[in-house]
């Protein structure tokens, strides 16, 4: 019988995590739900804990590779960085792993809570997909 940590490590390197109830969620669809939360975080200019994201969609605390979905969505589609708002309680900024520029951030920032979200819309998974592709396609080829 395998463990239930066994299981865990292998379905995160797989692109899967378990929900609240141990269902297992695709990473981009953890992605849209972090998505909606920061939109609404947007809505009222605040930003928002990773410890909170991760109490409001009931997932674990473990969320760059959700996040970094939503960078690149946002960066392929010339969009505020989304994913700049959620942050480090500790530190009050976005974690070290980070792939967003973080020396302007209070003015980029701003951007993100003035854009429109509600009009753009919650991306596909098949959005979130291609612009991650896309972008670790143009890192290989500059490497």
């Amino acid at each position: 019988m395998v463990s239930y940590e066994l299981a865990t490590c292998a379905a995160y390197l797989s692109g899967l995590t378990f929900g609240p109830r141990g269902a297992a969620v695709k990473t981009t669809e953890r992605a849209q739900q972090f998505w909606s939360v920061l939109v609404f975080a947007a809505r009222e200019q605040k930003v928002v804990s990773y410890e909170m994201l991760s109490q409001m969609t009931g997932m674990a605390q473990e969320c760059g590779r959700e996040l970094g979905y939503i960078f690149y969505y946002c960066k392929r589609n010339d969009l505020p960085l989304l994913n700049l708002l959620a942050i480090s309680k500790d530190s009050g900024k976005p974690g070290h792993g980070c792939p967003g520029d973080l020396r302007d951030l209070p003015a980029q920032q701003a951007r993100v809570f003035v854009y429109d979200w509600l009009k753009h819309g919650v991306p596909k998974i098949e959005e979130f997909e291609e612009a991650r592709a896309a972008e670790e396609g143009r890192i290989a080829t500059t490497a």
